[in-house]
């Protein structure tokens, strides 16, 4: 019996033998390649890691400064619409100024508010209501004929800032040669006064 046990324990470790020889084969062969793509593929994960890195800090720099290039655009657009509290007082003679040389005549004006107990500008969804900007409103009126309105008119609105008219009322002469009377309500927007 012991012979056969020993046949039996031999052929087991033959058996034992060639398996770990083709395991060995077979980690040579398929595993070992893969370690090595393994390697190649982390030093090209890390390559591209911090080439997308630096194309992020070049695109968050790109971004800041088309970002500030169009706060710059925004704020020389407000100043077209808005103007400095200190400078309002000017406007009235501004337009006095724009009133003498279309030539109307008769001309008075007059501000019909402050602007810091005028109304709120109105917002962008339609509420009332500003933290920064006021409605100053400005009562004109003159005499003119009608080419002289429509130039006054037409000056007024190529005006920086923007003068808005509300409302305009031209009452017909009773005279041909004299001018017809025009009442008109401007409005523009101030900046209001920041307490420090």
């Amino acid at each position: 019996m012991k012979a056969i046990y020993k046949k039996y324990f031999v052929v087991l470790a033959l058996v034992w033998a060639a398996c770990l020889v083709l395991l060995l084969l077979a980690h040579t062969l398929v595993l070992a390649p893969q370690k090595n793509t393994k390697k190649q593929i982390e030093k090209e994960f890390v390559q591209a890691k911090k080439t997308y890195e630096q194309t992020s800090t070049a695109t968050q720099d790109e971004v800041k400064g088309r970002l500030s290039k169009e706060i710059e655009s925004l704020q020389d657009r407000l100043k077209q619409f808005v103007i400095n509290y200190e400078d309002s007082a000017n406007l009235m003679l501004d337009i006095s100024q724009i009133a003498s040389q279309m030539g109307v005549g008769s001309f008075s004006i007059r501000s019909k508010d402050n602007p810091e107990t005028s109304a709120p500008a109105p917002s962008a969804e339609g509420r009332s209501g500003g933290e920064h900007i006021a409605q100053k409103q400005i009562h004109v009126s003159f005499a003119a004929g009608f080419n002289q309105f429509a130039s006054f008119l037409n000056a007024l609105e190529r005006n920086q800032p923007v003068l808005f008219v509300d409302k305009f009322m031209i009452t017909r002469a009773d005279k041909d040669n004299s001018g017809h009377q025009v009442e008109m309500d401007l409005a523009v927007f101030v900046r209001k006064r920041q307490d420090s």
